[in-house]
């Protein structure tokens, strides 16, 4: 298994990196504040606008450290690709699958069994932690309409079904999304998942969360061979991660979706650090934002054991080890591709 190592996170907007031997260097007006080994690095994500040394970005490709430039707010803007690495025999079976739109659906039911049971089972666990501080009926109730849509996708052949039944299932599950929050309500009430811009609070950090995790993911299909950006439920458009965003579906509950709630319950962030902007987009301060990407690498580095593989891994390591997974199925060494299923 992979070694799970370092993510370096730049959210100084003027900073600027270059390469110094085998160093990144980070630079503020011409002052050098950081020296990182790139050894110690799988990857580097950058808030701003002042970039990169050509040198630098050369050096990431050639070690497959991924670099990807960001937005202050989080937006996601571009990554640095070098040569592609891999049995091009598997991206050609990749390609072939995606073109065929029953054996895309195929690999799609499962990335949405994943997600689907994920959140029913974040709502489960929420149900046996708090009982006494939710609304078990309403929770239940929930639940049931996941169980029911998961029976629904297990006899779905086709790839317009599954998005609708995955759309039902989402819907479900954001309808009770504030139950679980348990602190600082006032502060961060949720009514419904909202984006480009997120307008609340919540959806400002469920936002910046899954561009995190979409970075790893893609990082994670380019490591095993694959090609991030040829899924099979999200399809193909210019400039879109659509196998990272396919394969992240089962992740957005029990990894991200709990990650923020741990946030706003243990009280890292505050309604002091989010900012609302005159078009009604909201977004973080300088200083939450740092406080959730030293939060989301620690959450990175907490072990679980994989319900497939039967390995203990850092939770850092479950995008690689699904795509792993997803590339012994296109290769022929699975009879089926085994989504992640948590409890």
């Amino acid at each position: 298994m992979k070694r799970l190592l370092n993510t370096l996170y730049i959210t100084s907007t003027d900073s600027y990196l270059a390469l110094e031997g085998e160093n990144v260097v980070v630079k503020n007006n011409d002052q050098e504040i950081a020296r990182i080994p790139l050894h110690n690095l799988e990857s580097i994500i950058t808030f701003g606008y002042t970039g990169a040394s050509p040198a630098l970005m050369g050096a990431c490709a050639k070690r497959n450290i991924a670099l990807s430039f960001m937005t202050a707010s989080g937006r996601f803007l571009a990554r640095t690709v070098g040569e592609v690495k891999g049995n091009v025999t598997l991206r050609k079976a990749q390609y072939r699958l995606a073109d065929n739109d029953e054996q895309s659906a195929a690999i799609a039911k499962n990335f949405i069994i994943g997600k689907i049971f994920n959140s029913k089972w974040v709502i489960e666990r929420a149900t046996r932690d708090y009982a006494l501080r939710l609304d078990i009926e309403k929770l239940k109730n929930a639940s049931a309409a996941l169980s029911h849509s998961l029976k629904c996708v297990e006899n779905c052949f086709s790839s317009d079904e599954l998005r609708g039944f995955e759309g039902e299932a989402a819907n479900q599950y954001f309808g009770v999304f504030d139950e679980l929050i348990l602190q600082q309500k006032e502060d961060f009430a949720f009514t419904g998942r909202n984006k480009r811009p997120p307008l609340d609070n919540v959806n400002a950090m469920l936002s910046f969360t899954y561009t995190l995790l979409a970075h790893d993911a893609a990082a994670a299909l380019e490591a095993v061979g694959l090609d991030p950006y040829i899924g099979f439920l999200h399809k193909e458009r210019p400039g879109r991660i659509s196998l990272a965003l396919d394969l992240m579906e089962e992740f957005r509950s029990v990894y991200a979706d709990r990650f923020v709630l741990s946030l706003i319950n243990k009280r890292i962030v505050n309604r002091s650090g989010f900012i609302r902007k005159e078009n009604g987009a909201v977004i973080m301060d300088d200083s939450t934002r740092k406080a959730i990407l030293s939060a989301w690498q620690t959450k990175k580095q907490e072990t679980l054991t994989h319900p497939f593989l039967e390995e203990t891994l850092e939770w850092g390591l479950l995008p690689y080890a699904q795509a792993m997974l997803l590339a012994r199925y296109i290769r022929g060494d699975l009879d089926a591709y085994p989504p992640f299923l948590w409890k």
